[in-house]
């Protein structure tokens, strides 16, 4: 399809006149059939639901056809209406628009539905099971039509993935407001989750899905390798970690960093994963080294990369729990484990009961879902008797975030440590990122280059790294490690061949790395060094991003882990501060109800507007984290928010006066 016949598919929205139905690409990897959910009633509102995107005159046609994918699917994604074109992050250009903004904004939704990027999508699901960007391909071809003719005078609000309309605004203001799944704090189960999805009102924007900011698995990659790298020093004697065995499971959308990250940590990965296709596209990427289906052959070949002291990934085609069984079998010494399973989403999709062949899995998660947890939680609880042994046998077990102890304790599994009551093991934000990273600011920042040129990517990498080196020469030396990390990062990012889909690229950096590398970067676009707008952004899963009690403040001790008041002041701060879209979830990789997330994206343009916007909106997103960090009593925290006070004088923050322990035990025994 040439560019002016995109651009008229872009600008048509919903067509007037039906597009064929069309097949079902059993090529493509597709969501699970979700349960069977709905009453009668409740069917019959869910197609009315669907039917309210279309003219009366084409219900006939779409009623029934709507109706069997709700019984076949337990969803109406509208499959009809996916578009011709193939979806990618285009050059920016290329799109129709009225609004430079809004193009940038084109780009990176187009980006996470990339065939090459996303897990499911067909059914729009960027990563996770049920990430989704949006519900149905309605909602697609509008959110485009709008983005494509709104002005820099207007904003796009959408709902759970439902654009609500183009709203009168200021060119100060955010160009999108997104919203995903928030629902009423007593309505936020798993099972509202699966209703109000499946009735069409609400979806699971996961972090960074819904809010259009997921660069595939580099995205992940350089906070896995940070995570495994630093628990491989946990446990190197010598400081030296090559030979040391990372053991875990997952290789979709976020999981699938793992095998990377054990090659750039320079360690021996093995990863379980139970889909033939997920394992085939990380192989196809060259993300996993070597494939195997038996674990005969495996097991010879783990026991060599040890000795030889490989940094290789080797990924197990079938189910982690015969993985780690084996591995307890086999007396071998695991150096570090973990689990990456979708297990906020344990009945969908997202964990796969062992003994159980994977269509076998599919046909009793959406027949029979109730015998299917039986099955997941026995074998929730083989799989953790397994990992204690290891761990008894000198294992550094940690939880990846993934609500792995939370379903597991559930499950009945022994994972909680009966004299204290918490969990036997910790969280890799307890005992790695949190202490070592978010109390000093350091988060997971990104851009994106919308020209879609690997040369553009190439300057931000050289700019990126000089300012690195330059704060780095005067840094403390509480931070210098961190520096350290990320520098060698970047200066290796390009030769370990990251990219996949947009032109991105990730590091973590506090708020002055992060500030100081935006205007590198906007005054290379200014000078004609860079030839088009970067989008700035950040995993949600960052300093300021979320308020999750079982991942990104577990390490906040004063009680006030299960608030989200972070979460939602770091939204509306970014949102007047001059962010071009925000975002602000239910859900994350922890589950639905269990987690509140939000994030941004700020495009670059060469201005001095942009510039302005950055320096503000940048100091205050990440620090609004580190002042309730500090008030937390954090001690990192504490000390990377007085530097930054002395650094920015108009910041004044509260500080806690800290009482002893002493005191307090003669009075509370």
């Amino acid at each position: 399809m040439d560019a002016l016949a995109f651009q008229q598919h872009i600008l048509q929205g919903i067509p007037d006149v039906l597009p064929p139905p069309k097949p079902y690409d059993s090529a493509i990897n597709h969501a699970p059939k979700r349960q069977d959910i709905l009453n009668r009633d409740e069917k019959k509102l869910a197609l009315k639901n669907a039917l309210r995107y279309f003219p009366e005159k084409h219900h006939a046609a779409l009623a029934p056809e709507f109706y069997h994918e709700l019984e076949t699917y337990g969803r109406i994604y509208m499959y009809r209406f996916r578009p011709d074109y193939e979806i990618y992050a285009r050059p920016i250009h290329e799109y129709p628009h009225r609004s430079l903004q809004a193009a940038s904004i084109m780009v990176m939704l187009s980006n996470n539905l990339d065939r090459a990027v996303a897990q499911h999508p067909h059914e729009l699901i960027t990563y996770g099971g049920n990430g989704a960007v949006f519900q149905n391909w309605a909602q697609y071809l509008l959110t485009m039509q709008y983005l494509a003719t709104m002005t820099d005078e207007q904003t796009l609000t959408l709902y759970s993935g439902h654009p609500m309309g183009l709203f009168p605004s200021g060119k100060e203001a955010p160009r999108v407001v997104v919203t995903n799944g928030m629902v009423i704090p007593n309505y936020s189960s798993k099972d509202h989750w699966e209703k109000f999805n499946a009735l069409g009102v609400s979806q699971y924007g996961q972090m960074t899905a819904g809010s259009f900011m997921y660069i595939g698995p580099q995205g992940i990659v350089h906070g896995t390798t940070i995570t495994v790298m630093n628990a491989a020093r946990r446990v190197a004697d010598t400081g030296n970690t090559a030979g040391k065995l990372f053991v875990s499971s997952g290789l979709g959308g976020m999981s699938g960093a793992q095998p990377k990250a054990a090659v750039v940590s320079g360690i021996v990965g093995v990863i379980a994963e139970i889909n033939p296709k997920a394992v085939q596209t990380r192989h196809n990427q060259g993300w996993v080294n070597e494939v195997f289906t038996n674990l005969d052959t495996l097991i010879p070949r783990i026991r060599k990369a040890v000795h030889d002291k490989e940094a290789v990934s080797l990924a197990y085609q079938g189910n982690v729990v015969d993985l780690w069984e084996r591995l307890v079998q086999e007396n071998i010494k695991v150096d570090i484990g973990s689990d990456q399973t979708s297990l906020h989403n344990p009945w969908a999709g997202g964990y796969y009961p062992a003994s159980m062949r994977l269509e076998e899995a599919n046909r009793m998660m959406a027949d029979d879902p109730g015998q299917f947890k039986t099955h997941v939680q026995a074998s929730l609880r083989r799989q953790v008797s397994a990992i204690n042994t290891l761990a008894a046998r000198g294992m550094y077990f940690f939880d990846y975030g993934n609500a792995f102890l939370l379903e597991a304790s559930r499950a009945g599994a022994e994972v909680i440590d009966r004299p204290t009551g918490k969990f036997r093991y910790r969280s890799y934000i307890q005992d790695i990122l949190g202490p070592l990273f978010f109390d000093y600011g350091f988060g997971p920042f990104r851009w994106v280059c919308t020209s879609g040129k690997p040369g553009d990517l190439a300057v931000t990498d050289a700019l990126a790294l000089e300012v690195l080196e330059t704060l780095y020469q005067t840094a403390p030396a509480c931070i210098k490690p961190q520096l350290e990390d990320n520098i060698r990062w970047i200066r290796e990012a390009q030769k370990n061949n990251l990219v996949v889909g947009s032109q991105a690229r990730i590091l973590y950096a506090d708020s002055e790395g992060r500030i100081r590398i935006a205007e590198a970067i906007n005054d290379a676009i200014g000078k004609g060094k860079i030839s088009a707008p970067v989008v700035l952004g950040r995993d949600h899963h960052d300093v300021s991003g979320t308020d999750s009690p079982y991942r990104e403040t577990s390490n906040i001790y004063d009680g006030s882990s299960f608030t989200a008041d972070m979460a939602v002041q770091n939204v509306i701060g970014d949102a007047f501060r001059g962010a071009t879209w925000v975002s602000l979830h239910n859900g994350g990789g922890v589950g639905w109800g269990e987690v509140i997330n939000g994030g941004f994206g700020l495009t670059l343009d060469g201005t001095e507007e942009a510039q302005q916007r950055a320096r503000h909106m940048l100091l205050w997103d990440v620090n609004n984290g580190l002042a309730r960090r500090s008030w937390a009593r954090n001690s990192g925290a504490m000390c990377a928010i007085t530097r930054e006070m002395q650094r920015t004088p108009l910041l004044r923050v509260t500080m806690p006066n800290l009482a002893h322990e002493e005191l307090i035990d003669t009075l509370i025994k």
